[in-house]
């Protein structure tokens, strides 16, 4: 949550420096993205993006603690997963090398898959 936080604020700082330098269409950037630098939809991506797998996350996260399932396996596959999305933030709203974005990306599913099999193994532990 802190880092989507986060990110709305860059967002704000970099709309702000675009319109300040005129690299706005003004017309068209209540509707457009288009109208706005590469710079600003850099960040306006990577807020879209927050909204995908984190969601999962926040899910997993709940059910893990509602089964009383959270132990460190656990926690280190949450931080692990918490962790490759602020190297990902950092990289989409920075240099944006997608095949290194990727890399990250995909080491954070990793840990998301590893977290859903752990709720799994807790939800079948009664019945095995």
């Amino acid at each position: 949550i802190l880092l989507t936080i986060t990110i709305f604020i860059a967002l704000g700082i970099v709309k702000s420096r675009a319109v300040k330098l005129g690299q706005v269409d003004l017309e068209k950037r209540a509707l457009h993205p288009d109208a706005w630098p590469d710079s600003v939809l850099k960040v306006s991506n990577n807020i879209n993006n927050q909204f995908e797998t984190p969601v999962l996350f926040y899910a997993l996260a709940m059910m893990l603690w509602a089964l009383d399932a959270v132990d460190a396996l656990a926690l280190v596959f949450a931080w692990g997963f918490v962790v490759t999305r602020i190297v990902h933030a950092y990289i989409h709203t920075g240099s944006n090398i997608v095949p290194i974005r990727r890399k990250v990306f995909t080491v954070g599913c990793i840990f998301l898959l590893l977290l859903t099999l752990l709720a799994f193994k807790a939800i079948l532990m009664p019945y095995l």
